[in-house]
């Protein structure tokens, strides 16, 4: 019995060392486990209809859903972009998409493509600011506008801190140090 024990511990700890040499020779296979690109095909469709970096997207929805689909939030928000009920209708009928019901927000495909043109589109509102067209995509473009106009805010990541709102503030945060990581472990993807 004992020889079994230490026969059993020894083939536990061997495994343990090759799992350890396996992750400290590839690095980024432990940090790509931490930030999955999920859904990889659709975003890089939408993405580039939109003209926009694919991991920056990738990195939007891992701070909103962590890639979980059917992610609901307690404000109403729905699916991996976290797109309000409203803004989906609305996006919906711009971009002549149908939605039969509000549902189809979690269906990965259509939560993708307007949560993708929502962002763009506020991109463009605020002249290609990111960070603006983050915080906007958190906090409300009409609140983003208002900052920006008031000086109470210059857009910056820089100066991220004078946003009024604490979610918006750590949402813009969390988005653009997730992106450099998506940046850095999926450095071809964009190109």
């Amino acid at each position: 019995m004992n020889e079994g024990r230490r026969r059993r511990g020894f083939l536990v700890t061997f495994y343990l060392f090759l799992i350890f040499i396996f992750f400290a020779a590839r690095p980024h296979a432990v940090q790509r486990l931490v930030y999955p690109f999920y859904y990889r095909e659709m975003i890089l469709d939408e993405a580039e209809k939109h003209d926009q970096d694919p991991r920056l997207i990738a990195a939007i929805i891992w701070v909103e859903s962590r890639f979980k689909d059917h992610a609901l939030s307690s404000k109403g928000a729905m699916g991996l972009m976290q797109i309000m009920p409203s803004t989906g209708s609305w996006a919906a009928e711009i971009v002549n998409l149908e939605l039969q019901e509000m549902e189809e927000l979690l269906e990965p495909r259509v939560n993708i493509a307007l949560g993708t043109w929502y962002f763009n589109n506020l991109l463009q509102l605020f002249d290609g600011n990111v960070y603006a067209a983050l915080a906007a995509y958190n906090g409300g473009q009409g609140h983003v506008s208002g900052w920006l106009k008031a000086g109470t805010w210059d857009g910056s990541l820089e100066n991220v801190e004078a946003i009024p709102f604490p979610e918006t503030r750590q949402f813009v945060m969390k988005v653009a140090r997730t992106y450099e990581h998506y940046k850095e472990l999926y450095c071809c993807i964009a190109e």
